[in-house]
């Protein structure tokens, strides 16, 4: 019995960048900065993953805003999944068809469940002192379907989603469950071209739903890419989440 697993740990060692020098930095600038650029990323792997497996991602973001940027890869927990045949694996919620299509059934209760888990790390993190603006989330495949709930579900308006591969994990029916802050916080929706586990319709659905809410939603197409996310999605996303950040009120 085959069993699908969506890992990254190859990609990720395959696009790893090579060692760069550091620009140093003014230790009397150096307090200043990291007050006006903490922050916090979280990142949601997917099925059948883990999130230290994950945790070299954080190595291709070297620019001196990520200085103070606290990082968190959790792992989710073992579930059986209904697309693996019941098979018992690290899941955030059940998915019951592989590839996943625009039109593939949607695990809302399952989401829901998952999205607490995500906010109570999120609120964690604010009650210790992070600015609500300054958090992001970032998920692949079924955790890019995490994070997009968790972020339009989120009370505050956080700094943003960013989406690989992923999909809209609830029907139309959430539009009155969204909060208005949750809804003002951008979302970047990345997906390949040649994806076969999670289809470019799923990604492109994304889009024109998310307008109906009155999201705002950046998709990047990448031509060639399948079921695994690039160094130039890293790159953009180091970009985005730095023209994202809020410096001190």
């Amino acid at each position: 019995m085959a069993l699908m697993v969506i890992t990254l740990c190859s990609t990720i060692f395959l696009i790893l960048y090579s060692e760069r020098n550091h620009p140093r930095v003014d230790p009397k600038s150096k307090g200043k900065d990291q007050m006006a650029r903490r922050s916090f990323i979280l990142w949601l792997h997917g099925l059948g993953d883990s999130g230290p497996a994950n945790e070299p991602i954080k190595t291709l973001f070297t620019s001196i805003e990520f200085n103070n940027t606290k990082w968190s890869f959790p792992s989710a927990p073992y579930n059986p999944v209904s697309c693996n045949h019941g098979a018992v694996m690290p899941s955030w919620f059940d998915i019951h068809e592989l590839p996943v299509t625009a039109h593939s059934p949607k695990e809302e209760d399952g989401v829901l469940k998952a999205v607490k888990h995500v906010h109570s790390m999120i609120d964690e993190e604010i009650a210790a002192g992070t600015n609500p603006a300054n958090v992001f989330v970032c998920g692949f495949s079924q955790g890019g379907a995490l994070t997009l709930a968790s972020v339009l579900l989120y009370p505050k308006t956080l700094g943003g989603g960013a989406v690989f591969s992923g999909w809209v994990p609830f029907n139309q029916s959430i539009f009155e469950k969204l909060p208005e802050n949750g809804k003002k916080a951008p979302i970047l929706w990345c997906h390949g071209m040649e994806d076969r586990t999670v289809l470019f319709e799923a990604g492109q659905a994304g889009p024109p739903f998310l307008d109906k809410a009155d999201v705002s939603c950046e998709f990047k197409a990448y031509p060639g890419l399948g079921h695994s996310i690039s160094s130039k999605e890293m790159e953009y996303l180091q970009s985005w989440i730095k023209s994202h950040l809020q410096g001190p009120s």
